[in-house]
């Protein structure tokens, strides 16, 4: 029986509104739309979590009766935007590999929704063991709940009032301007870089030192530590001075190579895979680990359902009710059995093994999405959803999809017919997407229940939420797809003659997974830097073991974001990593200087979590309008880079100017973290 001294101050707030629920479904068309594009261009796309939260806030702020908790609804669903749209890094693919000639709406709405569902009931138990009963960081979900504090003052949060409230309004307003000039500057404007590296070689050896200039990454490695941070260096120091260097020493740059652009392509065609093996075995020892309390998490929501135990009446840990959780898995999973079903119906085999097909397909995207969903929570808690390598997660899933329909090919002699391999093929990359489809929404939903939970919000309405949110997302992305394959096409793949394949679509990871499938059904795939990244995940699976042990949990090594430093690009890294020094450096500092050190360390944190929580805005909203602008511009003819201002001959001091700026940035970080600290 729960204590009856519990109060529950937000027990008549509205969350869920048909107000909300539109408006977060109008974000989630435009958001949807303009990832899907950027992905598909430039192979990136925007977190949309942050952007909708303060779009929401703007907007209702209009109706008197709104409040934080209705704000936190509208952000949640639209946030499935900057998420589900993560299968373009898949389905391209058919009609790269020329099985497709169109993306069919149906099957397509029909794929990312069951992928997407399964991906937000995945995560449902998962919340316990890693929001609730985690130390991880969640930086963008830190971020959202801070900014929504600020934005929509309520008296029910002792840090959103007064002296506090408006000290908490300047410094996200200082991050946000700082980092809205600074993404202004490097992606619209282009008069400053957004990354810099020094090359050098030894012999044939190959070395880089790269940095990004990211202002939003160095608010979210602030938020993630040091032990991600050093975890995440170790991973680009081994590639960097180790593996490329190797690499490049063994096969030397050919004739008439630039080498940067040669260490580049054997980062993009070899290291990366390394990466994938990492993460791959990182992610299964991860889950390992959460098993224990994921069962424990799973047995208290359904104490809370069936009234018994200390959480019965706490609307904060109410999420979907077990039967409600049955009812949308039963859809979902039908979803998937309609979808592979109708996809093998066009393919000339026996009914036996079309079903047979079905099936596996079916279970394969139900086990391994559950895994991958819970690597992939593992990793946007770590390092924010953003930064989280769904890409990285799609390999692993190909590769395992492809072995699998591979033997069931040679089983069947369904390969006697040539056609079928290409069938088999397609195949892999449709299963893929649904699974995509599941990482990516739990990637974000975690994100999004770390956010609820700072601020007191009922869990299972989120989880409503997001699959409206879902649903609404995949309605829009086959239009979408369609829209700019028959404007732009993909490489290999264009829909009419006479058409500049100069303008194609790049779609850079639907390009790869495309390659790695071919390579498994053709058996030419290098499954040796695979096997690599797998010897190198475990060694730090035991470091990490003898770490913890030798003194006494205090450090750490996370292999993830081991994985990570490998496998992300190596101008996405230095931000994180110099993030997180400073937050350990100025910690360090605080403790030194002696005085009352809780109050000065509790101060400087809210300082610094509220300005890294600027600095994520800022780079968020102007990479939102940058996208809308964009979109525009190439849909009308345009540039796209309609913003910026060609200089002759400024690459360098391009480099130079976004480096100053960075440098900048951290002193400006450092002393806002400090002024925090002197604050009584």
């Amino acid at each position: 029986m729960s204590s009856p001294s519990y109060h529950d101050p937000f027990a008549n707030y509205r969350e869920i509104t048909l107000r909300g629920m539109i408006l977060g479904a109008l974000i989630t068309v435009v958001f949807t739309a303009s990832n899907v594009y950027l992905g598909l261009k430039v192979g990136l796309t925007f977190a949309s979590t942050i952007p909708a939260a303060v779009i929401s806030m703007v907007i209702l702020k209009f109706a008197k009766d709104s409040n934080i908790l209705e704000n936190n609804l509208v952000k949640t669903e639209a946030s499935a935007a900057g998420t589900l749209s993560a299968v373009i890094f898949a389905l391209p693919g058919l009609l790269m590999a020329g099985y497709w000639s169109g993306f069919p709406f149906w099957q397509t709405m029909l794929l990312c929704t069951a992928g997407g569902i399964l991906g937000v009931i995945f995560t449902i138990p998962l919340r316990y063991a890693m929001v609730v009963n985690s130390d991880l960081p969640y930086p963008e979900g830190v971020a959202a709940a801070e900014i929504l504090k600020v934005g929509c003052p309520d008296p029910n949060f002792e840090d959103t009032g007064g002296q506090q409230g408006s000290s908490g309004i300047k410094e996200i307003l200082a991050g946000t301007c700082l980092a809205g000039v600074m993404s202004l500057c490097t992606n619209g404007l282009k008069i400053a870089a957004d990354s810099a590296s020094f090359w050098f070689k030894s012999g044939n050896a190959i070395f880089q030192a790269p940095i990004g200039f990211s202002f939003a990454l160095l608010g979210a490695g602030y938020l993630v530590g040091i032990a991600g941070g050093i975890a995440i260096l170790v991973g680009l120091t081994l590639t960097w001075a180790g593996i490329i260097p190797y690499l490049s020493s063994v096969n030397p740059t050919p004739e008439g190579t630039d080498m940067a652009s040669y260490a580049m392509s054997l980062w993009k065609n070899n290291v990366r895979f390394i990466g994938a093996g990492t993460l791959a075995i990182a992610a299964l020892w991860t889950l390992l680990t959460l098993f224990k309390p994921m069962i424990e998490g799973m047995k208290l929501s359904v104490a809370a359902f069936s009234g018994k135990g200390e959480n019965a009446i706490h609307r904060e840990d109410r999420n979907l009710s077990p039967r409600s959780m049955l009812i949308w898995l039963v859809i979902a999973i039908a979803g998937l059995v309609f979808s592979f079903r109708e996809f093998v119906a066009d393919a000339s085999i026996s009914s036996g093994i079309a079903w047979t097909l079905v099936i596996v397909c079916a279970l394969i995207t139900f086990i391994i999405g559950f895994l991958v969903a819970a690597a992939c929570g593992y990793m946007a808690g770590l390092i924010g959803s953003s930064s989280s390598p769904i890409s990285g997660i799609g390999i692993i899933a190909t590769i395992i999809i492809a072995l699998i329909l591979l033997m069931i090919g040679e089983g069947s002699g369904i390969f006697a017919d040539q056609g079928n391999r290409k069938f088999l093929l397609a195949l892999t990359l449709f299963c893929g997407t649904s699974i995509i489809a599941a990482a990516a929404i739990s990637n974000d939903n975690l994100q999004d229940l770390k956010t609820g939970y700072m601020l007191k919000a009922t869990p299972w309405r989120q989880q409503a939420a997001l699959i409206i949110g879902v649903i609404v997302g995949a309605l829009v992305i086959a239009p979408v797809l369609q829209l700019l394959y028959e404007s732009y096409g993909f490489p290999g793949a264009m829909p009419r003659e006479g058409m500049d394949p100069s303008l194609a679509m790049n779609a850079p990871q639907a390009t790869i997974m495309t390659t790695i499938a071919t390579g498994i059904f053709s058996r030419n795939l290098q499954w040796d830097y695979i096997f690599t990244g797998m010897g190198i995940g475990a060694a730090a699976i035991i470091l990490n073991i003898i770490l913890q042990k030798t003194s006494k949990g205090r450090l750490m090594l996370p292999p993830l974001a081991i994985g990570m430093g490998i496998y992300l690009p190596p101008s996405v890294t230095p931000p994180l990593i110099i993030g997180a020094i400073i937050a350990w450096l100025t910690t360090r500092s605080i403790k030194k200087r002696g005085g009352n050190t809780d109050a000065a360390l509790k101060g400087a944190e809210r300082h610094g979590t509220l300005f890294a929580a600027g600095l994520i805005v800022g780079e968020s909203m102007i990479g939102v309008i940058l996208a809308l602008i964009i979109v525009v511009s190439v849909s009308s003819g345009g540039s796209d880079s309609p913003l910026a201002i060609k200089l002759a001959n400024w690459a360098t001091a391009a480099e130079w100017l976004g480096l100053a700026a960075f440098l900048a940035c951290v002193i400006v970080f450092a002393q806002r973290i400090m002024s925090g600290s002197r604050q009584k």
